[in-house]
């Protein structure tokens, strides 16, 4: 599968020339897929929507087009996939399962499990996991055995507590380690891309049930680099909270034998859009080497005199006894869709093997011009 071009606004993926590629896609492989009638519906209203509302949007247009048989449609909806140029329009081809074919439960995973492999069908498994998680699930253990690494991901980023943009499950929500069968199936699995989606998981449930997920990692072998792997993937949340067993089963003792030589910002003072650099400076006190897991956390200004902390990564290395290091990283102060920054003073934490061990801070202007 070929992506296109990713375009400035994350919603044109699914854009005019989507549409086109899509309709076309239907047009080729069958003379009952109504061309017009599907670009017409696709594109009436398509410029409000978000990215998930036209991924719904199109399934819809994919609806009028198709044959009214389901078993028909879906016959259709399998052989366009193929020829399609980016997972999202994959993923919206997916949606067309979700939306029409909860009512034929076999046939639609059947033809999930094929049109995962061009896209992901993550996001359309959600409702049959909503509707029935125990049939559901069985089916997803099965493929965590799958040959193909596109199905054995979907097995795991599928049944997700917490996936992104996706429905909360009802049934996950209440015990997000319903899927804990799939996850141990996979946890030496030879797909870096199906590892990523089993610590991700695995991620999801330690913000919810941290205990389990440490008693469930403690018991998992650590000879295989695989799993490894994946433990310290899993564990990200809890490592920049600082928690003691998480930290352990990385192999980190929790608090650190140094002196801060050095914690600073500059500039101190920084409009939106600039850079900050972060400097610090650690000498180890320690007749031992020691294994070290540096991160710094901002507490970013927000309006009423509120503040909202995030931890950043700064470095994982090895410390010799009396050694001394330099760390240091630029980070822009611009605005994302999931932050936006607010003038004032900003608060930043050195953190050491789970513990403040310094902090600074820098300021964001509150006039551009200034």
């Amino acid at each position: 599968m070929t992506d296109e071009t990713t375009p400035a606004l994350l919603k044109d993926i699914l854009g005019p020339q989507a549409l086109t590629i899509i309709a076309d896609a239907g047009g080729s492989v069958s003379a009952r897929f109504d061309r017009a009638s599907f670009l017409s519906a696709a594109s009436e209203g398509l410029d409000a929507l978000s990215i998930m509302e036209r991924v719904r949007h199109i399934a819809d247009a994919l609806h009028v087009a198709l044959p009214a048989r389901y078993e028909d449609a879906l016959e259709i909806i399998r052989a366009m996939a193929p020829q399609l140029t980016h997972g999202f329009q994959v993923v919206a081809v997916t949606e067309f399962v979700a939306r029409y074919g909860l009512g034929d439960f076999d046939r639609s995973l059947d033809a999930l499990t094929d049109l995962t492999r061009f896209g992901s069908a993550e996001f359309a498994i959600r409702p049959f996991l909503a509707q029935d998680s125990g049939r559901t699930l069985a089916v997803m253990e099965g493929w965590a055995s799958h040959a193909d690494e596109h199905v054995r991901r979907l097995a795991s980023e599928g049944s997700r507590p917490r996936l992104p943009w996706a429905s909360r499950i009802p049934a996950l929500r209440d015990d997000p380690t319903l899927a804990a069968s799939i996850l141990e199936a996979l946890k030496a699995d030879p797909s870096a891309y199906v590892r990523k989606s089993v610590g991700n998981h695995l991620n999801d449930i330690a913000k919810d049930r941290p205990d389990w997920l440490l008693d469930r990692l403690a018991g998992w072998p650590t000879d295989n680099p695989q799993t490894v792997w994946i433990i310290r993937h899993a564990l990200r949340t809890l490592i920049k909270k600082g928690e003691p067993r998480a930290l352990a089963l990385i192999g980190v003792e929790h608090g650190a034998s140094v002196t801060v030589r050095r914690f600073s910002i500059e500039p101190q003072v920084v409009r939106l859009g600039e850079t900050i650099a972060v400097d610090a400076e650690l000498l180890s006190t320690s007749p031992d080497n020691q294994r070290l897991v540096v991160d710094y956390r901002v507490h970013y200004a927000r309006a009423g005199g509120k503040t909202a902390a995030k931890v950043f990564k700064l470095r994982t290395f090895d410390l010799s006894a009396g050694q001394s290091v330099k760390l240091g990283l630029r980070q822009a102060i611009r605005d994302f869709s999931t932050r936006r920054h607010h003038p004032g003073r900003h608060e930043v934490e050195l953190i050491i093997n789970g513990l403040t061990m310094a902090s600074t801070a820098f300021d964001i202007a509150s006039d551009p011009a200034a």
